[in-house]
């Protein structure tokens, strides 16, 4: 896409004075009755749902200190970084509280016009998320002003590619949605052939959201459980239905679980989305953060914040990254994504034990199928819930109905009690609808053994978990070679 140039940085805002009294200009909506905002064209709308999004913010400074420590040549180099991964758009938030409200400093209204420009040099568009870190839901008319001078040098700019009017609002909220009521119209005024949206964390809260508020698309951000992805992504789409939605945020911090299972959670996320038709995924976030990067806050004070990013603080590039680069370039996910041979480290694996209090799963090189490594399980426990096992769930979306197929091989020595490869179901609350299991690994010593299992999703399935079960086990076994397919 094209992207003009005809902004220069450093231009000034149009004068708050006028605006304030035009601010008062927006009616009040009628209890019940949802704001109508201007239709946008469908080329432009077509532009927020191919975008290959990415939600940034420097390694060292994050939030507001993003734009009280501007620094032009690395946020120039991050965005390189994003454009070489097959990023065509970035998503950043503008606090009132840093910018000067209710009128816009020069200083902040110059940086953010080069964050603009920079982006369109490296051929990103740019989504803008007003009104972060704010919650001054009385002020209709400080608002109105402020976002109207923000958004004036963009009014005709389509480097904008949307405007969000604020970061996960809650619908809950009386008084937030109230006010939302007021500045959409506002802000579509300002930017009248922009998209504009309001992004919400929850199915509940984008209920909510669309029973009072017509906006040209709704932003849902997804966390939780990537492998029910498609079934959270489909009630999404049908709450906002004939609206159009996209995934304005999701991830998973590589703190909680491994940079293996951030990747595949990433992976599963946009293979649900591609199912459901949706095109634009936004990962949360380029990089982890580094301490102190982000201002005190609930946000600063919890770790897991820091370990969203698909790169390392010191630039090098989690499994993440590629799994991301695959999706937004179109290309095979490597190959190492899933870990089937068990080939990864610890921390770059997406399995995950299961029952670790009955049996522990331990990566090792004592025998393998091919290449070096294999997963063992000895002297294990069982218990009436199940038997201790290595578990991952697959990339591909689960749908009822649909057959598949895993494998793996596997020996043993001197083993006693139950292996096999097994299947387990889930529906889209968790709860476990039932499974199959292969046949079972022969006891006492024996070589290398392909165990084979076939199973159909049942109605209702949203998950599948693959298990490598070794249970009441006396003596040793080994796992390698994995293989797992839908129909």
């Amino acid at each position: 896409m094209q992207i003009p140039r005809t902004l220069r940085a450093g231009i000034v805002p149009v004068l708050v004075s006028g605006l304030l009294m035009a601010a008062t200009g927006p009616a009040t909506a009628k209890p019940g009755v949802a704001v109508r905002a201007a239709a946008v064209s469908a080329s432009r709308l077509a532009v927020v749902q191919a975008a290959k999004q990415i939600n940034y913010y420097p390694s060292a400074a994050g939030w507001t200190k993003m734009w009280t420590s501007f620094d032009a040549a690395t946020i120039d180099a991050d965005l390189a970084k994003a454009q070489g991964m097959g990023a065509n758009s970035v998503r950043v938030m503008v606090f009132p509280s840093v910018f000067g409200y209710p009128a816009p400093k020069a200083e902040y209204a110059a940086k953010l016009a080069q964050f603009v420009t920079m982006a369109g040099a490296h051929g990103m568009t740019v989504k803008l998320t007003l009104f972060d870190w704010w919650n001054g839901y009385s002020d209709i008319a400080g608002s109105s002003a402020w976002a109207t001078a923000i958004l004036a040098p963009y009014k005709n700019d389509s480097r904008i590619v949307s405007v969000d009017l604020q970061n996960e609002l809650d619908p809950d909220n009386a008084a937030a949605m109230a006010w939302a009521k007021r500045l959409v119209p506002v802000v579509k005024a300002a930017v009248p052939s922009t998209p504009v949206t309001i992004s919400v964390n929850t199915t509940a809260r984008l209920a909510k959201l669309k029973s009072g508020i017509a906006l040209d698309y709704y932003d849902f951000h997804l966390y939780g459980y990537s492998e029910r992805a498609l079934s959270t992504i489909r009630k999404a789409q049908a709450l906002v239905a004939p609206a159009t939605l996209v995934i304005g945020e999701t991830g998973v911090s590589s703190l909680t679980f491994t940079e293996g299972e951030q990747a595949a959670f990433l992976a599963r996320v946009f293979q649900a989305a591609s199912a459901a038709g949706i095109k634009s995924v936004a990962p949360w976030t380029l990089y982890d953060f580094a301490a102190g990067a982000i201002p005190d806050s609930a946000v600063a004070r919890t770790p897991a914040e820091y370990h969203y990013g698909l790169y390392r603080t010191d630039g090098t590039a989690k499994p993440a990254a590629a799994a991301v680069k695959s999706a937004w370039t179109g290309t095979a996910y490597p190959s190492s994504l899933m870990d089937l041979g068990f080939e990864n480290t610890a921390a770059q694996t997406p399995w995950q034990n299961y029952m670790p209090e009955l049996g522990v799963p331990a990566r090792t090189q004592s025998a393998a199928h091919s290449g070096t490594w294999s997963v063992k399980l000895s002297g294990t426990g069982k218990a009436a819930a199940g038997l201790p096992a290595y578990k991952v769930n697959p990339i591909t979306p689960v749908k009822p109905g649909q057959k598949w197929h895993a494998e793996v091989w596997a020996r043993g020595n001197a083993a006693t009690g139950t292996t096999q490869i097994a299947l387990s179901w889930f529906d889209a609350n968790d709860k476990w609808l039932g499974g199959q299991g292969s046949a079972l690994l022969r006891t006492g010593t024996t070589g290398w053994t392909k165990l084979i299992v076939d199973g159909t999703a049942p109605a209702g399935a949203a998950s599948l978990q693959v298990h490598l079960k070794s249970g009441a086990n006396t003596g040793s076994v080994w796992f390698d070679d994995v293989a797992f397919s839908a129909s």
